[in-house]
């Protein structure tokens, strides 16, 4: 038995604070290393420095308002518009569950009271106001609180002669608000009437997804359309198309490259050049 122990002592570390044993080793932290959508493992510090894009493909991870109004606001100083907005239960709509307990679920579990933020600030130094959509809420749904609060930055932009930058992430129109959520396609595109009529710039950009009623409003109608690489961008689903068409459809053709090949797009941007493209584009309209 002596033997038996002498001969382990050569794996054991004795020098003092070398030795760890396994039962006070600690695991590696939730999340500090990711598998990217090709299988690739890659470290989270890596991703945070690519602004959430993956380095070897260029798949862009999705982010949120957050990390949007970091990216691009000065310093990360803004000024949001109307963050207490809530939407309300105008159809008393009940699916699963009400309308309601949805709401309260959506927003505890975000952080956010609706799926789109509005803030103003600078970008490098040229005043900016974004409107950016976050999906983790009600899958980026558009609602009331959605067109209220981009009708009232736009009205900031008239007021204040400042660019308008929408970014946006949406399945479309928020069922669950009925005609009220359709209405917003007509409020919003009124309002940019408004912007464009006082020559002001407004440049829209789509991320993935940006889909139904969002993609046939405001998300189409910039000075400027621009897109992230690989975003999916449409209207409806490709089997619903498909079935209306009674054609077979084209391989991508809801991809941010095919719309930019067959003219939909003005240019697709990385997003670790989006602050210096944006800042290009606003000097140029200027």
């Amino acid at each position: 038995m002596s033997l038996i122990n002498d001969n382990l002592s050569w794996f054991k570390r004795k020098k003092k604070g070398i030795l760890t044993p396994s039962s006070a080793k600690k695991e590696s932290p939730d999340g500090l290393w990711v598998k990217t959508p090709k299988g690739k493992i890659i470290h989270s510090k890596v991703l945070e420095e690519n602004l959430q894009v993956v380095p070897d493909d260029g798949h862009h991870l999705p982010i949120g308002s957050k990390e949007y109004f970091s990216i691009l606001f000065d310093g990360n100083n803004f000024t949001e518009l109307n963050p207490t907005f809530r939407s309300v239960d105008p159809l008393h709509f009940i699916d699963n569950r009400p309308y309601t307990e949805r709401l309260k679920q959506a927003e505890a579990a975000t952080g956010l009271t609706d799926a789109v933020r509005t803030a103003y600030g600078k970008i490098d130094a040229l005043p900016l106001a974004i409107a950016c959509m976050d999906f983790k809420f009600i899958g980026g749904s558009m609602g009331s609180v959605v067109g209220e609060k981009i009708a009232q930055l736009v009205n900031h932009c008239l007021a204040h002669q400042t660019s308008l930058l929408i970014i946006s992430k949406s399945g479309g129109a928020r069922m669950m608000e009925g005609s009220f959520s359709l209405m917003q396609m007509a409020k919003t595109a009124a309002k940019l009437r408004q912007l464009a009529d006082a020559k002001i710039p407004y440049i829209s950009l789509l991320t993935d997804p940006t889909t139904g009623g969002v993609s046939a409003s405001y998300a189409m109608l910039g000075d400027i359309n621009i897109a992230e690489p690989g975003a999916l961008i449409g209207f409806a689903g490709p089997r619903v198309i498909r079935e209306t068409v009674g054609k077979s459809l084209p391989k991508g053709f809801q991809t941010a490259e095919f719309l930019l090949a067959h003219g939909f797009l003005d240019m697709i941007v990385d997003r670790r050049k989006l602050k210096e493209t944006l800042v290009l584009l606003l000097k140029m309209l200027a």
